[in-house]
């Protein structure tokens, strides 16, 4: 089934681009990184928005430039698109609706302990579960033969399974969590999975992720940070404290040298796009004031290159794309391109 709300509505880019990310059909044997997409978004306060972004991210990447001058490296003919299942994004609309009427219900005072919305738990953390495996499959599969894996999701739950699958193919793997959110949970967890509790589940449940560095979160439970502070597995660069740190007199170089210095030689870099200031994605479901410029986060990214570091796999999740609008997917794309440059420069450091 193939479904391009964006482009048959007439939003942004106009092009044909075939439906490959950068209108590059290089095909997956060749393509030294490979896209996989994954349009799902069950439990996002926005509904079903952010499982449009990879039609609208596609979209969008026609208008970006292929060299990055930055690291000078051309991502043009190195970048495959995986074939896009669309009984994804069918399944997460139809288990969306049964999220928000499980939500609502407990936001009333219900339980979920009666056979009715049991059930549509049940069906939905399921619903999950094949997902995550749908989206380890593909990556995989790539993963195994040496290429670069990036995910386009959805929200930030489609990392689940693209990082158990790169934990098994690359030894001793971290993860940079960029994230406005701890996504541990909170005080209450409904769901199995979530995109609320991502950072939970791959501590919880992936035991071959060598540590997790979350930076840029600024919206928090004190449980989660209490938690996250006492964990050896896990480091927290709060937003505000990283803008602290400049305020003193510390450049951006000296803080991403700290947060570099937490990560092993292999890394996955995860990222909601609400680690970013507000004004980058005016359609971002849950805004936080303050956030990381988009600067700061290319930066970021090729001072892990810099470092030695080898960059095998990474997401770009939380996108919501709007029809009068192209800047978030416009702002998605930029960043994947960031992403694939910046990991292709890594591919030197083997």
């Amino acid at each position: 089934m193939d479904i391009n709300i964006f482009k048959h509505l007439g939003m942004v880019g106009g092009d044909d681009n075939g439906g490959y990310y950068f209108r590059d059909a290089v095909s997956t044997d060749d393509g030294a990184v490979v896209i996989v997409s994954a349009p799902w978004a069950v439990t996002s306060a926005d509904g079903e928005g952010a499982s449009y972004a990879p039609d609208a991210i596609i979209d969008a990447s026609t208008t970006i430039g292929l060299y990055d001058a930055v690291t000078e490296v051309s991502i043009e003919g190195r970048v495959a698109t995986a074939e896009i299942d669309y009984d994804i994004q069918e399944s997460s609309q139809q288990l969306g609706a049964d999220a928000g009427k499980v939500l609502s219900h407990i936001e009333d005072g219900g339980s979920v302990s009666g056979d009715f919305f049991g059930r549509k738990l049940a069906r939905i953390n399921t619903g999950f579960r094949h997902m995550h495996a749908s989206v380890a499959r593909d990556v995989a599969r790539y993963a195994s033969q040496g290429k670069i894996v990036g995910i386009v999701g959805g929200d930030h739950s489609v990392s689940f399974g693209a990082i158990r699958a790169i934990s098994e193919c690359c030894e001793g793997v971290g993860v940079l969590f960029l994230d406005a959110h701890c996504d541990m949970g909170g005080d209450s967890r409904i769901f199995d999975y979530s995109h609320r509790s991502i950072a939970r589940n791959i501590l919880e449940e992936i035991p071959a992720v060598s540590h997790v560095t979350m930076v840029g979160v600024r919206d928090c439970v004190e449980r989660d940070v209490l938690e996250l502070r006492k964990c050896d597995r896990a480091s927290l660069f709060l937003a505000e404290s990283l803008a602290a740190a400049r305020f003193g007199g510390r450049t951006w170089r000296e803080c991403c040298a700290d947060v570099i210095a937490t990560l092993p030689q292999t890394v996955y870099v995860s990222m909601d796009v609400d680690v970013l200031a507000p004004d980058c994605c005016p359609n971002t479901v849950r805004p936080v004031p303050g956030g990381l410029s988009f600067d700061e986060v290319a930066f970021l990214l090729g001072e892990i290159a810099a470092s030695g570091r080898r960059i095998v796999g990474f997401d770009v999740t939380e996108v919501v794309p709007k029809l009068q609008s192209g800047a978030d997917a416009l702002v998605g794309a930029r960043m994947l391109a960031k992403l694939c440059a910046a990991s292709l420069k890594s591919a030197q450091n083997r």
